[in-house]
């Protein structure tokens, strides 16, 4: 669905449905201990537009999610809640794990998709950036990564429905934009995807949100190769054991926020 700059179309609810990039892993954290994520500053700023008190907001994500579990753990929820927005972002946890069905993956959330448009609210969807521009072995993902681009495009030309680009910007190329772990954003990063979604409900940009960063200072051989090792340590080896374990970063984790309370940001 688009909107123009000057759109009258006003939402009084969103639902965020998802894993870790909807949770907010790895942007700032609130007194209460979660982070804040691009969720919850999109969340913000259209609290903004109406009277105090009036714009309620819920977020159902749990970082590690696989689409298969948001579809029957989050959607049904969101259906439930009756929101006139919701945000649906999941798969690439599936798509990181060697062996991944794709045409599973994107039944899934052509599935969710549906259900949640049938519910009346108007869904925002987004394509992965790419990662094979800052991240090294990453080439493996693309093809699949571009099969979901290509499936989430085509679910954007339906009637209500907003894609966020995220694959043609460059900006998320600067590591800057992403935590010391390589695969979840800084809060430069979910600054810039919130002001994405924003622009893409026809709300007046505030920023340029695809502008590069200014130009980093040079990084020396042999720092890079000690960020490398910490990177390999601290974060992937983790990862690696939980996926030969079978366990999640989000087991026994509730969601983020789970019921749709009145938000003021």
């Amino acid at each position: 669905m688009s909107y123009s700059a000057d759109t009258s179309v006003s939402f009084r609810s969103m639902v965020a449905v998802g894993d870790s990039f909807t949770e907010g892993m790895c942007d700032e954290l609130l007194p209460d201990g979660q982070y804040r994520g691009w969720a919850d500053r999109v969340a913000a700023r259209l609290a903004a537009e109406g009277a105090p008190g009036e714009f309620r907001y819920a977020n159902l994500a749990v970082r590690g999610k696989l689409i298969g579990q948001i579809c029957a753990e989050q959607v049904g929820e969101a259906v439930a809640l009756g929101s006139e927005l919701v945000t649906l972002a999941g798969g690439l946890n599936d798509v990181l794990r060697p062996g991944c069905d794709i045409d599973d993956v994107e039944a899934k959330l052509g599935e969710a998709a549906e259900r949640l448009l049938a519910a009346g609210g108007t869904v925002v969807l987004f394509t992965s950036t790419d990662p094979t521009r800052r991240m090294a072995g990453s080439a493996r993902l693309l093809p699949a990564i571009l099969r979901m681009k290509a499936f989430v495009e085509g679910l954007g030309t339906r009637p209500r429905v907003a894609v966020v680009d995220l694959f043609s910007a460059g900006c998320f190329d600067d590591r800057r934009l992403w935590a010391e772990d390589r695969l979840h954003l800084s809060a430069e990063g979910h600054r810039r995807v919130a002001e994405a979604v924003l622009q893409a409900l026809g709300r007046p940009a505030v920023f340029d949100w695809r502008e590069p960063l200014p130009p980093a200072a040079p990084v020396g051989r042999v720092a890079k190769l000690r960020a490398d090792a910490r990177w390999l340590r601290i974060h992937v080896g983790p990862w690696l054991l939980r996926r030969i374990t079978g366990k999640s970063s989000g087991d026994g984790r509730p969601p983020k926020r789970a019921e749709l309370l009145p938000y003021e940001g």
